[in-house]
This record gives structure tokens, sequence and C-alpha cells, in this order.
């Protein structure tokens, strides 16, 4: 959830940290700082609330001078957003950065204060400070490695000790983790977007090792203290994609990224007009075999996950459960060896869908990960898997991962739906050159609807609350709009089946309410427009999404604002569909003042359960 960052080499240290927190800051933003090695002493500047403030903080106290240093910026689970709380954290000896969750710091607490410590902060980090502290015996390697056989949880930990002044030690148990090179410098980050402005040259660091970074050297050991070789990655990523372009938020520049991002996810996996997921391990002989499928995912991937099933049962006629991962996790799920379950997470790092994943793989069945963040725990660890190709996604709400989750499901679902021979050679290559339209149709949504999403928003502001409704694909759109809504607006949300809303939620509809209604599947577009109608008739105000066919079948009044989208292939809808949903989003939450980009009390990646 947190954002860490470490630094040795010839640059200004303290600008070098500020500079990659930014890139990191989507991660949180409760509170931030720095520690750098300044005359061969530690100095530590950290202060509650965004970057901004640290870097006032920074300007008014003066800047830590030197070369070698740590920070972090901050999603608060144990102790309140304070001063005191931020990190770094230190003991007399060791200062320390930290991503993750110490799941048994009160008994190592109470230890230590049997031992006469005491403590400044409510945090589970300064216990892990206090700990090294108290064990070190002047190795660093060999008291980090004591520290870990103690220390339960997830964590990513940058390590400062008092007399190495000259570098900085890492190690990760679960919590991502990096290792960049540099010409003459070295960098530890939570992700790779931290040192694109510095090195594309980086190390994925595994369960349990530690690093030694020096400004001309980098070396591991693994929990037995033997040293290890890695192998050097190179991102593919550029700046200019991890950067705003000109936009006034990363939000709303993902929105104009989304069909160079379908295209870029699914015409390396077509071949011959069919679908090709072989680079995946995802062949044609192994799908036949697959009678049951759980879609494991949490919040944006699970809506994903949702327009999936539909679309999975509707081609391959093979059952589809949707579980929420923290749900699925603790409720004993039936799982059969052979059962297929699919695992969605934009960072591959989300630990309820981990350990999903790892639960399922406990008891026989196969997993496809379907993640965007490359060399990912859950990627890892997954038999088989799809990259989602997005590219760096900052802002905290998803939009452009979630757009291709959506086209990588289809892209299985038809190549399922092959397998099992319940759709025909021919009709796989139709849907597929139909889904190849679909970046076209997303690029025109957001050419002609972006500005009368954005007067529709300002008709949002003062509501206390919303309802989205709709049926089939359009309910498992809706869940996805009214999550962006409430995600970046703070305005509470919520979605429901239409066809639903006559058994209670109907209670709630008056003239204060506005209704936001999906109508894109011909077939139940009356049934949807008679569920308008009845929240209509009680007072709600209606903003429709539906197709322009649809549009120019409706009597006057049904609706009060009617956002068209083109018509296409109707399975597909759900593509184009949720572009005005995240605009509406978006500039709703633009209109109230608040930075769409970090959502209070949200991060990007949620690596603590």
């Amino acid at each position: 959830m947190c954002g860490i960052v470490g630094y040795v080499g010839p640059r200004d240290c303290s600008d070098v940290l500020v500079s990659a927190l930014e890139k990191l800051e989507y991660r949180g933003y409760d509170s931030a700082g720095i520690a750098v090695f300044e005359d061969n002493e530690i100095k530590t500047v950290k202060t509650k609330g965004k970057l901004e403030n640290l870097k006032e903080k920074i300007s008014t106290e003066g800047k830590p001078d030197g070369h070698v240093g740590i920070g972090h910026t901050r999603w608060a689970t144990h102790g309140e957003p304070s001063d005191v709380n931020s990190h770094p954290h230190s003991g007399a000896r060791v200062t320390i950065v930290h991503n993750g969750i110490i799941e048994n710091y009160l008994e190592l607490k109470e230890f230590l204060v049997s031992q006469g410590r005491t403590f400044l902060s409510d945090t589970d980090t300064e216990v892990v400070a206090q700990l090294l502290d108290y064990k070190y015996n002047g190795d660093p390697l060999e008291t980090i490695d004591s520290v870990l056989a103690e220390v339960k949880g997830s964590f990513a930990l940058g390590i400062m000790f008092k007399d190495f002044p000259d570098r900085i030690f890492a190690v990760r148990r679960e919590s991502p983790l990096i290792v960049g090179v540099g010409d003459g410098e070295s960098f530890i980050a939570s992700d790779v977007p931290a040192i694109l402005q510095y090195t594309r040259d980086y190390y994925l660091l595994e369960h349990d090792e530690i690093a030694t970074l020096a400004a001309d050297s980098v070396t591991f050991v693994d929990e037995h203290l033997q040293p290890i070789e890695k192998e050097l990655k190179t991102a593919d990523w550029d700046m200019e994609a991890a950067e705003k372009g000109g936009y006034a938020h990363y939000m709303i520049k993902e929105i104009h990224e989304q069909p160079t991002a379908i295209k870029t996810t699914i015409i390396p996996r077509i071949r011959d007009g069919l679908p090709c997921l072989e680079e995946c391990g995802i062949t044609l002989d192994k799908l036949k075999d697959f009678k049951n499928i759980t879609i494991v995912a949490c919040g944006t991937a699970m809506h994903a996950g949702m327009v999936g099933k539909y679309v999975i049962e509707d081609l391959a006629r093979v059952p589809v459960n949707v579980d929420i991962a923290s749900e699925y996790r603790y409720r004993n799920p039936i799982i059969n060896k052979g059962d297929l379950v699919i695992i969605i997470s934009q960072s591959g790092e989300t630990a309820d869908s981990r350990e999903a994943m790892r639960l399922a793989k406990s008891r026989g069945a196969q997993t496809l990960a379907i993640v965007n963040a490359k060399g990912s725990s859950i990627a890892r660890e997954a038999d088989m898997l799809i990259y989602t190709l997005a590219g760096p996604e900052i802002a905290v709400a998803s939009t452009k991962a979630y757009i291709t989750q959506l086209s990588v499901m289809y892209l299985f679902a038809f190549e399922l739906a092959l397998a099992k021979e319940t759709i025909s050679v021919a009709e796989c290559k139709r849907l597929v050159a139909a889904l190849l339209k679909m970046p076209d149709a997303v690029e025109y949504v957001i050419d002609n609807c972006e500005e009368k999403c954005k007067y529709i928003a300002t008709k949002l502001i003062a509501a206390d609350s919303l309802l989205y409704i709709g049926r089939e694909l359009d309910y498992a759109l809706s869940m996805e709009g009214s999550l962006k809504l409430k995600e970046v607006s703070y305005i509470h949300s919520e979605s429901y089946a239409a066809g639903e809303l006559k058994h209670g939620t109907i209670s709630l509809i008056d003239k204060d309410m506005p209704v936001i209604a999906v109508a894109t599947q011909t077939d139940i577009i009356p049934k949807t427009i008679s569920n308008i109608v009845e929240v209509k008739s009680r007072g709600a105000k209606v903003i429709l999404v539906c197709t322009d066919t649809c549009a120019r079948a409706l009597d006057e009044g049904v609706a009060d604002y009617v956002i068209e989208v083109p018509h296409c292939e109707e399975l597909l809808m759900p593509i184009s569909a949720v572009v005005p949903l995240q605009i509406l989003a978006y500039y709703t939450a633009v209109n109230k003042g608040n930075d769409p980009d970090k959502p209070r009390n949200l991060a990007k990646s949620v690596t603590v359960e």
C-alpha cells in the first residue's frame, strides 16, 4: 500500500528521493518522509499529509545534504496519519521505511518494552526498527536475517545502519520491491516508475532475499545468507508513459489512453483472425478439460470478472462463479482438482487475490493470472499468465487497466468457446474482428461524449446519494460505474440489478436521488426502460447511457439526459459503454474540488489484508 524508495550514488539524495516518491504517491498519501546520511549522521524529515507538505517542510527546515538515503509515502494502517507515525522510523542505530503489515507486532512490541525499549509511534514499523536495533551485532546481514526469523506478515523494508553510511539494505516478503542499477548509482523502489528517469535496469527482489546497495555495486543473499546471482531486467515503459503529458490529471489521461491500451493488449494475441494465447500457456487442448471456472478478484478487477462470467457462460456454456478474493479465502470454497481459477489483479500484488490463488493451487486447481504489472507475485506464481499491456496506471481509480482486463476476458472466452466447440471457427473470427473494432469505438466515445459528460457531471455534485441500474452485462457495467463515482467523488453510490428495484430499493427514490441507467442490450432494453419509468415517476433525475439506436427509439421524457454510444457487437458493449461512466466520475470529482488521482483513504496497490 505504501511506497518506499532508496538511493546510493553521486546525485543529491534528497532530490532523488522526493522525485521518486512523486511517482509513488498513488500508493499512499497520508504522510511522507526521507532519511539521508549527512556527515555520517542520519537526518530525517517527515510530515503528515501529501508529498507537497514534505517539500514545504524541507524548504523551511533545510534539505538533508548527502548521497545515501531512503524515503516513504504512507497509506496508514497502524496508527493515524500524523507526523510521529510517519516514516522513516528509527532505533538508536537503525532507520527504516516499510511497506506492508507486521502481523505479530504487538507480541514483538511487548517483548521489546520488557527489555526497556520505549516507543514514540503507534506503528508496526517502529517495532521492526527497534527489533533490528535490539539485535544489531555489527553485521547488517546477520541482523536482518535474525529479524526475518521472528517477524510475520508482509513487508518490504529499506534499511540504513548508522555505521554503514555508504550503503542501504533491502529485504522483502510478499510486498513488492525492485532494485534499480544505473551508472555508479543504485536504487530501491516499490514500483518501476519511481526510477525510470534514472534507469530502466532493475532486479526483482524475491521472498526473504536481502540486497546490499552501494554506489558501484549491488549484491544479494538468500535467507541462508548465501550469495545469489539474479537476472537483470529492463523496463519497457518510458518516462512519457508515466507522466501526465499535458493532462490535468492521470485519471483523464489514462481514460484517453484506453484505445491504445486495448490495441496493445489484443493485437499480439490474434493470429489468422483467431485468438492465440499459446505464449500465455493456454492451448485449445488444455481448455477442453475445464468444466468449472471461478474468477477471483477485488474491486474493479472483480467487476471485469463479472463481465467475463456473462461472456464465458454465454459463448462457452461453462459455469463460472465470481468471488471476492477476501471472501473466497475464508469460506472454505469448493475446489476440485482440474478446476480453473482465474485471478485478476492490476498490480499482481493484491494480497487477498494472491492468497486466494495459493489456496486454489494447494487444492489442485489450475490457475490463470490476468495482471498488468510484469514480474509481480501473482504473475510469477500462476500456472498460466496473460499480461494486460496497459502500461503504467498511476491514478488510483483504475480505468485503462479495467478496459484491458475486459479485452483479455473476451479473448479468453472466444478461445474457450472454440475449444468447447460451442462456436464455429467462422463465428470466432467474426467476434475477434468485432473486438478489433473496439479501440475505434472507444475513441469515438471519448471524442463525442466527453463534453456532454462534463456538463452532466455538474448536475451530480449536490447529490448525497446515487443509484446505478442495469440488467445482465449492463448490470455488471453499472457496478463499475458506481465504484468509480464513489471512489473519486466521495458521493455515496450503489449499483442494483434493475429488475430488483421493486423488491425494496425503490423506496429510496425521490427527487434528490439521481439514477444512472445503462441500457445497451437490445433484447432487454424494454425491460430496463420500464424500470427507468418506475424511478422517473417517483421524481428521480435519470441519466441514461445507451446505444444510439436505442436513443432514437426512446419516448420523450424517459430520461433527463441521454449519453449515446455507438451500437456495436452487443456482447462487447461494456468496453465502450464504460467510458462515459468513467468520464462522469472524473468530472464529478473535479467539480467537487477533489484530486481524482489520489482519492482519500485509498491506495493503488492493496498489498495488505
